[in-house]
């Protein structure tokens, strides 16, 4: 079998770790994205891959994964599902009506409509992200007023999202998910008021309630994703509630990913 990384990074511990349980007995490539955001060409006498992994997630990538795709190959995350997690608006609206417990959110515009406007659909503290998630983005949170124009003064023109802020442990349940295989960790919230918070027990699906498992298979037949993270908080009434959901995150650190991303693309080359 031929499998293609669609990457910048193929040093990247996950996908080297597959690599290296795949190279010994297929064909194993790597391909960047373009430099620009112009059409990929791509001749239509040469030999496919059997499957493609996206991992990389700008324009470019996306724009690779496409042309991929139209001429008929199969692309892990597909190009669409991958470019749905991007946009956070489109994100919390396809999760609230499929019924998934996802945080509200208010698009607004940019932040400096936002602080203009007379009132704000959510009470202070807010939680303001950027509207396309990227590297490096703006995912912040306000307590008041004066908070959110000094946000607004660093990221005038910056696309938001907004969501209410609810209280939780400070700490972030990442799960993520390779073809129905959960893996789990607790993180640290970057937006937690809780510094001092003592770290819960490691984190391991195992630990999970069945519920959360049904939950986070859910998210990802509802977005079409192989492979994804879902960030998850624990509410002060137990129950969870989700923040964010990522198409190919890292999954670093997880021992069985790399076997089971090796299996997942034998799987679709196959198929």
């Amino acid at each position: 079998m031929k499998i293609c990384f669609l990457t910048a990074r193929p040093d990247h511990p996950l996908l080297a770790a597959t690599e290296k349980l795949l190279a010994p007995t297929h064909e194993v490539t790597h391909q960047p994205p373009p430099p620009t955001l112009s059409p990929p060409t791509l001749s239509p006498s040469s030999p496919l891959a059997d499957v493609y992994l996206l991992k990389s997630r700008t324009p470019e990538a996306l724009a690779l994964a496409r042309a991929y795709e139209e001429r008929g190959a199969r692309v892990l995350n597909s190009a669409a599902a991958t470019e749905l997690c991007q946009d956070r608006t489109a994100m919390a609206a396809l999760a609230l009506q499929a019924g998934l417990p996802f945080a509200r959110t208010h698009t607004p515009g940019t932040l400096t409509h936002l602080t203009s406007l007379p009132a704000l659909p959510f009470p202070h503290p807010l939680v303001v992200k950027s509207r396309h998630s990227r590297r490096d983005d703006l995912v912040a949170r306000a307590d008041t007023p004066a908070q959110l124009r000094a946000l607004a003064a660093d990221w005038p023109d910056e696309p938001v999202v907004i969501q209410q802020f609810t209280p939780n442990s400070g700490w972030d349940h990442k799960l993520w998910v390779i073809a129905d295989q959960v893996f789990a960790a607790n993180r640290r919230s970057e937006l937690s008021d809780t510094p001092t918070t003592p770290p819960p027990p490691p984190l391991t699906p195992t630990d999970l309630p069945p519920s959360w498992l049904t939950l986070v298979r859910t998210v990802g037949k509802v977005f079409a994703l192989d492979v994804y993270g879902v960030d998850v908080i624990t509410t002060p009434t137990g129950t969870p509630l989700i923040v964010d959901i990522n198409a190919f995150p890292g999954i670093r650190n997880q021992p069985g990913a790399p076997e089971a991303l090796a299996t997942l693309a034998l799987r679709a080359a196959e198929g």
